[in-house]
């Protein structure tokens, strides 16, 4: 995925009972600070308002005019309160603004509490919270509650807050592809696509038997598959598979690339059995892989639920997403589990660059050799966040953890890509799971992100969020 940084529009508020020279100090530092990291910045021109702050409802229409002006350039707001502010004025110019807000207070510094030098940001950041609330305006506050910018918990919090715009941006009008129907016995993939829908959340259904006759319409001369070929070779170890198994992946690869592209998806989620080993020999498993890869999610058996997730994790992490199984025990240890699947795996998720294999367990029903494409391999040890999504009631409903992939041992035999998990209170999360109707499946990302992932889907997006190893008591 591409390592964007959001780029933020910068309010300064202020009240005439301060000093303006913090004002002036705040505008040049925050966005030093915020370059450094990588953060594109927007700043009202210091001549539109006294110093290019905010206090009263005028200021605070002229600000909001500027965002209307830049609209589409910013992905958040930082509300920067380098003395008390005006409650007033920031209401006004940030009701409509339509992005998340975070609203950041500069510390006293106990050696200078005189008129001249005394900021009050600690107790401007509270007024500034009261009225907001008042008003519906939706934002974001972090620990602590005063921070300098030049400190390293000021970056933590930007990073949060960051992570947070990406999700946020990145759900607004999803696109989600359901490639051929729900495979007939997974009932467990029901969705509620009107549920979506007014989170947002398109879904595009697209027969499959229309891809499958767009592959065998594919040539091997096709310049698009020639360059995707040149890809999958890269991608992983081919030296078991046979040649006509790795045409027809690329030929599927070329086409979903071609339906996504079209459609303007971000997550596809594609009924992967079995229709396509009958058909076409193949199973897709090493082309949803490549798609996992890049962060445009794709999860097997039609879990449309689960694909909306990984596009949410990708966005979170900036990292690939995969779609396992919660699998197996891990001996007797309550703390452990198997993650698995055939797999859509993608590679940097994995120790090294997957083999290419038949599907042993669909080689029992469409027989031996029709079902290569299984990228076969280990998880690699890493932190995850994890998590699941559902639709009940109208409602959409997902819970959210974090955990690791350790160094555990699991079988040679032991078929697709497989690791071991800890997660903390497991045995609530699996509790939780099997009562609140989640999926078998589990949506996965490196790193630890479940905070501003959270607040992105609960806070600013309308999902119902719980935390499995917390929430389970309710459910008892």
């Amino acid at each position: 995925m591409s390592a964007r940084k959001s780029t933020f529009a910068l309010f300064l508020g202020t009240r005439a009972l301060f000093p303006a020279s913090l004002i002036r100090g705040a505008r040049q530092e925050l966005g030093d600070v915020l370059k450094k990291w990588g953060h594109g910045t927007l700043l009202l021109d210091e001549n539109a308002t006294r110093h290019g702050a905010v206090e009263t409802t005028r200021e605070g229409q002229v600000y909001a005019e500027f965002l209307r002006a830049n609209r589409g350039r910013f992905d958040g707001v930082i509300v920067c309160l380098a003395n008390f502010g005006d409650e007033t004025g920031a209401v006004a110019a940030l009701k409509d603004a339509g992005v998340p807000i975070l609203i950041h207070a500069y510390p006293d510094e106990m050696t200078k509490m005189g008129p001249e030098q005394r900021r009050d940001a600690y107790c401007g950041k509270l007024s500034v919270m009261d009225v907001f609330c008042q008003y519906g305006v939706k934002f974001t506050a972090l620990k602590p509650h005063t921070v300098h910018p030049t400190s390293e918990r000021f970056r933590q919090n930007v990073d949060h807050f960051d992570r947070v715009c990406q999700v946020v941006r990145g759900m607004r009008g999803m696109v989600v592809g359901a490639i051929g129907a729900r495979t007939t016995p997974f009932k467990t993939v029901r969705i509620d696509e009107a549920a979506l829908q007014r989170h947002g959340v398109t879904v595009e259904t697209l027969d499959l038997s229309g891809v499958i006759a767009r592959v065998k319409a594919l040539s091997d001369g096709d310049a698009a598959c020639k360059a995707k070929a040149d890809t999958l070779r890269a991608y992983a170890n081919w030296s078991g598979a046979p040649g006509a198994a790795f045409d027809n992946l690329v030929r599927l690869a070329v086409v979903l690339d071609a339906l996504i592209d079209e459609y303007q998806m971000d997550a596809v989620a594609v009924r992967c059995w079995t229709e396509l080993q009958q058909e076409l020999g193949i199973s897709p498993c090493v082309v949803m892989s490549t798609l996992n890869e890049r962060g445009l999610a794709a999860a097997c058996e039609v879990d449309v639920g689960n694909a909306v997730l990984m596009r949410a994790l990708a966005l979170a992490s900036g990292g690939p997403v995969a779609l396992l199984d919660w699998n197996n025990n891990y001996g007797d240890d309550d703390e452990k589990c198997i993650l698995f699947h055939c797999s859509a795996v993608p590679a940097g998720m994995m120790t090294g660059p997957g083999r290419i294999e038949d599907h042993p367990m669909l080689a029992r029903v469409v027989g031996d050799g029709r079902g290569f494409g299984c990228n076969v391999g280990r998880l690699a040890p890493q932190a995850f966040t994890y998590g699941g999504l559902l639709t009940a009631d109208g409602r959409v409903k997902c819970y959210l953890g974090q955990g690791e992939i350790t160094k555990d041992p699991i079988p040679p035999e032991f078929f697709g890509c497989a690791g071991v998990a800890r997660v903390s209170g497991l045995q609530d999360v699996l509790l939780y799971i099997g009562r609140t109707g989640q999926r078998h499946h589990v949506s996965v990302t490196p790193g630890q992100v479940q905070a501003p992932l959270h607040e992105a889907l609960e806070h600013y997006l309308g999902f119902e969020v719980a935390v499995p190893s917390v929430a389970q008591a309710s459910c008892r």
